[in-house]
């Protein structure tokens, strides 16, 4: 019944809506509900409610069980649906955090689903990734901000949706699923790989169509015995962002790597990935809202790759601003 879903006929209980806790005039948060023809609508007093007709059946996988007799839909449909109504670049960034093992705040999605940008309250502490709370939190860093997750989907999951959602209406979150890829640990990697993996035509640097396989995220590299002596007995690295045609790594410094422990872990690891021939960069704060520094990385990229980096379209500054600028928006940060 749930991988072959048809739609409802009866109509809508708001009185077990309420029972289950679904209706609170406290919350801001919209109740969206799908039903199986227009008379199955019903008026309601609650402005809360927003009544979907979705008359043909469902795709594979689009209802998932979240308690006794609660359904709701699937985080992989959820997204379709969001694409409907936002922008490649936020519909990206969506993906992105399905697929990678963080989630942003519960604070943080109000704000982001009316396209505002996000001010954290002092009760999230910078780069908490575990969801501790310490007795005395101090203002975050918003891009930092996150907690350790598994994936909510798979790739497999997304593009076998993409091969249902046909129709035009969906566009968005075909090319979104294309160009995403899973295993990014934070809100602030997912921007780096759309900056550096979109289409040149999209603003990006396309360096996932290098050969090799492109850009691989989180990716495990296992060092041989020199170059582990030379990272003082760590035996491989993970790195954020790999790409295997330039023998190239991109390492994204945020606030967690600002400590002591973490530079000189980072400083051994690094001498590791050295020791296998592969080159770092380090990408920091500042450079991630520098466009120009990011096209000489991107340059550089190329170089190792043996590759040719040429643009072939007119005003690619104002489209890699503008792709940045919609890619922070999707996580709720401020435009540069």
């Amino acid at each position: 019944m749930l991988n072959a879903s048809t739609p409802n006929k009866r109509k809508l209980d708001f009185t077990d809506f309420d029972k289950h806790g679904f209706i609170d005039e406290s919350e801001p948060e919209l109740l969206h509900v799908l039903v199986g023809s227009p008379n199955s609508r019903r008026p309601s007093s609650y402005p809360g409610i927003i009544q979907h007709v979705y008359s043909g059946k469902l795709p594979n996988g689009a209802i998932m069980r979240v308690g006794h007799g609660i359904y709701a839909m699937s985080p992989a449909h959820i997204a379709l649906q969001y694409s409907i109504t936002h922008s490649l670049e936020e519909t990206f960034m969506l993906v992105m955090e399905l697929l990678g093992t963080y989630t942003l705040p519960e604070e943080a999605t109000f704000p982001i689903a009316r396209g505002e940008t996000w001010s954290p309250d002092s009760d999230f502490t910078k780069d908490d990734k575990q969801g501790s709370q310490p007795d005395k939190p101090e203002v975050p860093e918003v891009n930092q901000v996150r907690y350790r997750c598994d994936p909510a989907v798979s790739i497999a999951e997304l593009r076998a949706l993409t091969r249902w959602a046909k129709s035009s209406r969906y566009d968005t979150f075909r090319r979104a699923v294309a160009l995403a890829a899973p295993g990014s640990a934070s809100p602030m990697e997912s921007i780096q790989y759309g900056v550096f993996g979109f289409p040149m035509g999209l603003g990006g640097f396309a360096c996932r169509s290098l050969p090799k396989g492109g850009m691989l995220l989180n990716h495990r590299i296992d060092f041989d015995h020199d170059a582990c002596v030379m990272a003082s007995g760590i035996p491989y690295a993970v790195c954020d962002a790999f790409i295997p045609a330039a023998r190239f790594v991109l390492e994204y410094n945020g606030s967690d790597h600002e400590d002591a422990s973490s530079v000189l872990h980072d400083a051994k690891r690094n001498n590791g990935l050295k020791g296998m021939g592969i080159t770092v960069m380090i990408i920091t704060r500042a450079q991630m809202s520098d466009i120009e520094a990011l096209e000489a990385i991107a340059r550089a990229i190329y170089r190792s790759a043996g590759q040719r980096f040429r643009y072939r379209i007119n005003g690619y500054r104002n489209r890699q601003q503008n792709l940045l600028n919609a890619l922070r928006k999707g996580v709720g940060l401020k435009a540069v």
